[in-house]
């Protein structure tokens, strides 16, 4: 197994994607699920969009609004969501940014690439 290949640190460079404003995503594919960590500034808004893959989100820093199917969830670190494919959603930072760990399965294709934007779908 090549280690620097399997293992990584939340810090690591990643594939860097611009998804908006002030909302930037380090992304790590695998074979069957990709992680995403998503850094967005204070007060910064991420597109309302939606695809077909399931993802699940980690506030790990900050705080803010998960926007998910048009309803508005006040979030801390150390919740957590899902969001079916096909549902749309996005977030709002609060005053002191945030940072979520998303899980994608399967993995979103357009972010195996850098990029700006949310894909397709956005």
């Amino acid at each position: 197994m090549n280690r620097a290949k399997e293992f990584h640190n939340l810090d690591d460079a990643g594939i860097l994607r611009e998804l908006a404003r002030g909302v930037t995503a380090r992304v790590f594919p695998g074979d069957n699920a990709m992680l995403s960590v998503v850094d967005l500034a204070a007060n910064a808004e991420g597109t309302i969009h939606d695809h077909p893959e399931e993802q699940w989100g980690l506030l790990l820093e900050g705080n803010g609004v998960r926007v998910q199917d048009g309803a508005r969830f006040p979030v801390k670190p150390g919740d957590f969501w899902r969001t079916p494919g096909g549902v749309s959603h996005g977030f709002i930072a609060g005053a002191n940014g945030a940072r979520i760990l998303d899980i994608f399965s399967p993995p979103r294709q357009e972010y195996k690439k850098s990029g700006r934007g949310f894909g397709s779908s956005a």
